[in-house]
């Protein structure tokens, strides 16, 4: 294998892989993705997340709370949040967290669990993971105020489909983009110009398995093997090869991460 992947964005502890992982893990391995950010949707899925872990020593982990989760916030929340990071140096990150529009309208409350995410974020000095979706405008004043008041702060727009006008607010405060199979999808040309859009040093590339499998999986459960498929694809839209693509991700994903490259497995 001439190149080297990390998928940014997992969730393996869905029933999707239940008595699968050995050998998803095979055919990920085989496809050339040597590390894996598992992003945590809410504190309490932290100890399977970890217990994946254990067994999968090329994956870096993440917690946080969903936006899509505020009710399950509690008084506690932010405390477990805080512990749970500072308790396992796999934690390479905070999230996911953000902003859900298009299927939450509890508009208040994801800004306050939100900006105490990011507080927790600043603390301890790890990047963020954020959801945004039909709440860009809203996430980048949030966000701006935050940096402006508080410091600067490093993240990712995961998932990413938002145009090109939007891409460049989130560059603005210094963030990456991580484009999933989405952006292989035929009426994606918004995500596909966003893609082109980004430079190279603040583009990645995603699973967010086992959804949004890309084209040519499309429909299928999707998995970290298949982050090769949306390299390809967005390598080709920005007309530079598959193995110069990776080099960079990569380079990337070891940037905004505390992940070191040469410690990534083979």
């Amino acid at each position: 294998m001439n190149f080297e992947l990390i998928d940014t964005h997992v969730h393996l502890n869905f029933d999707n892989f239940k008595g699968k992982l050995p050998e998803v893990r095979k055919r990920w391995q085989e496809a050339g993705i040597v590390h894996l950010i598992h992003s945590c949707v809410e504190p309490k899925e932290f100890p399977i997340i970890q217990a994946i872990a254990d067994q999968i020593p090329e994956i870096s982990l993440s917690v946080g709370l969903h936006p899509l989760d505020v009710e399950k916030w509690t008084d506690h929340t932010c405390e477990e949040i805080l512990i749970l990071a500072q308790s396992d140096h796999r934690v390479v990150a905070l999230g996911e967290m953000g902003l859900d529009l298009y299927k939450g309208d509890n508009v208040k409350e994801q800004i306050t669990i939100l900006e105490a995410q990011l507080h927790i974020a600043k603390k301890l000095n790890l990047p963020v993971i954020i959801h945004c979706r039909e709440g860009a405008t809203l996430l980048r004043d949030l966000l701006k105020k935050f940096i402006s008041t508080q410091g600067t702060l490093t993240g990712v727009m995961h998932c990413w489909g938002g145009n090109v006008e939007e891409t460049q607010w989130f560059l603005d405060l210094g963030f990456y983009l991580s484009f999933s199979g989405v952006v292989t999808f035929k009426k994606a040309e918004q995500i596909q110009k966003s893609a082109m859009f980004v430079p190279s040093d603040r583009i990645l590339v995603e699973t967010d398995c086992p959804f949004l499998a890309p084209v040519p999986k499309r429909g299928k459960s999707n998995e970290p093997s298949y982050v090769r498929y949306v390299a390809e694809y967005v390598a080709n839209l920005r007309q530079t090869s598959l193995e110069n693509f990776a080099v960079q991700t990569t380079a990337n994903a070891c940037s905004l991460f505390p992940l070191k490259k040469d410690e990534l497995r083979h």
